[in-house]
């Protein structure tokens, strides 16, 4: 009998043994799609390409305390950003969950046999009753990864996991931009509000000045009724602004999580916020590989790869074990005595052998997964390479449209007011001021508008770019991560 236990712990601790030196895998060897990008922006703007310019943090981007506290306040209330964290520590337990399936699962058993004969199939010709008591440990239907299957599925899982992580901060930068977007354009409405209504105040004068004229005769009545129409138009502009001051409210609202009071939005003009800061220039395209989106679409791709692993060792033997040791009596008062000791090892092997086909389907279908995430991947990087050479290109455009429009609302502003002068004076008719006059108005409003899309193009070049990543705190974290990725191979 001694022999025997020597024997089966023997067996036992070679079985064991591929658990605690690590299972290769089947899983193709990754290599990093190239998509076919040139080396530098096509915007035009002949800034060089320098390999060591990095992007800075968002805090340092954004340099407006109000922005930077109604960021803060969304990055710990928002409810998108909320669930994209619960997305992660969902992902994470399921890997977790993958991983334990490397290691046997140890129970602890206790049962009771109980078993009555009738006489009539007893060989005594008496009834029979029959006790088995049994306590143990062991487990059950353990696999043992000598081809790296379980191995492969927690690879997938870990990459399943770090996509979801890099996802995460993909909603994080979308964020910081959304805010820092809404809370401008609030301003800007603001600002345009506060126009609508000085345009309101100065038709409501100039029509008192036609009303006037016309009861004495000087203003006829095309021109009083010319006079109402500015009064009305400008009327409509300032309930419009009104509504969408109100909305730009609700909407940052939303987006921070929380109701916001006026000491959280102060500004009432673009002029009142601290600009962004600049893109610095030289950065290459090679930025895009630290872009949340692109990383979570190579960890995807990674996670396709392992599944090919997986998909691969059914082809191959999987050997499967279940033990288990104790004791067993027929009675509780004898049960933990040393006769009544009791140990079982049942290794299975099974060996596919006509499956119709069903596994080379399943690797050509784990295959053709895994191209259309090299495809997704290529397609996320151009994608992105596109949304960064489009917001640089409105960069210089923008520029040029500030400085055109501020020169259009200083022509605009000296034609309203000799056209006044000269009506006033009986020179030209009321139609020419009128004219000159809603010029004047939509090119003080356009202006607003140009200088906003100035700002939230700077945000969206910096989103684009996946910026804001370069901070101590998120470098650490990009660290730990890798590290623990590491570890758990």
């Amino acid at each position: 009998m001694r022999p025997n236990q020597k024997t089966v712990a023997a067996v036992c601790l070679a079985a064991l043994l591929p658990i605690f030196a690590g299972g290769c895998t089947l899983a193709p060897k990754y290599v990093q799609p190239k998509p076919p990008l040139p080396s530098d922006w096509t915007s035009g703007t002949g800034a060089k390409a320098e390999a060591g310019t990095t992007m800075r943090d968002w805090r340092n981007v954004i340099a407006d305390e109000p922005t930077k506290r109604l960021v803060e306040l969304a990055l710990a209330n928002n409810r998108d950003l909320r669930v994209a964290a619960l997305n992660i520590v969902a992902a994470q337990a399921q890997y977790q969950i993958q991983r334990a399936d490397l290691l046997p699962k140890i129970d602890a058993t206790a049962g009771a046999n109980m078993n009555r004969t009738p006489a009539k199939l007893s060989s005594s010709g008496k009834a029979v009753t029959s006790r088995t008591y049994s306590v143990g440990l062991g487990f059950s239907s353990f696999e043992l990864d000598l081809f790296g299957r379980i191995q492969s599925l927690k690879d997938e899982a870990l990459e399943t996991f770090l996509a979801t992580e890099a996802s995460r901060r993909s909603v994080e930068l979308s964020l910081v931009a959304e805010v820092a977007t809404a809370y401008m354009t609030l301003a800007a409405d603001r600002e345009q509000l506060a126009l609508a209504q000085e345009i309101l105040e100065t038709e409501q004068a100039s029509y008192e000045i036609v009303r006037q004229r016309h009861e004495f005769g000087v203003a006829n009545d095309l021109e009083l009724a010319q006079a109402q129409t500015t009064v009305d138009t400008a009327r409509v502009q300032r309930a419009k602004y009104e509504a969408q001051v109100t909305q730009d409210e609700n909407a940052l609202a939303v987006l921070v999580g929380m109701p916001l009071g006026p000491e959280l939005l102060p500004a009432k003009s673009l002029a009142e916020i601290t600009p962004p800061t600049p893109v610095p220039a030289g950065l290459p395209s090679e930025v895009l590989t630290r872009r949340p989106d692109v990383l979570a679409a190579e960890h995807q791709l990674k996670a396709a790869n392992a599944d090919i692993g997986a998909a691969r060792a059914r082809y191959f033997p999987s050997i499967g074990i279940t033990s288990s040791v104790g004791f067993a009596s027929s009675q509780v008062n004898d049960l933990f005595n040393s006769p009544a000791g009791a140990w079982s090892f049942v290794p299975q092997l099974t060996l596919p052998i006509f499956h119709t086909g069903a596994i080379r389907a399943g690797v050509k279908y784990s295959e053709a997964q895994r191209d259309i995430m090299v495809a997704q991947y290529e397609m996320t990087v151009q994608t992105a390479f596109k949304e960064v050479s489009d917001a640089l290109a409105l960069t210089a455009s923008l520029e040029e449209q500030v400085k055109a429009q501020g020169s259009l609302v200083a022509a605009s502003g000296k034609s309203y007011e000799l056209s006044t002068l000269r009506y006033e004076n009986g020179v030209d008719s009321y139609l020419t001021k009128l004219d000159s006059q809603r010029s004047y108005a939509d090119s003080r409003q356009a202006l607003i508008a140009a200088r906003l899309s100035r700002l939230a193009n700077t945000l969206t070049l910096y989103k684009a770019l996946g910026g804001g990543w370069d901070s101590p705190e998120a470098l650490a974290a990009e660290k730990a991560a890798e590290e623990k990725r590491t570890a758990d191979q």
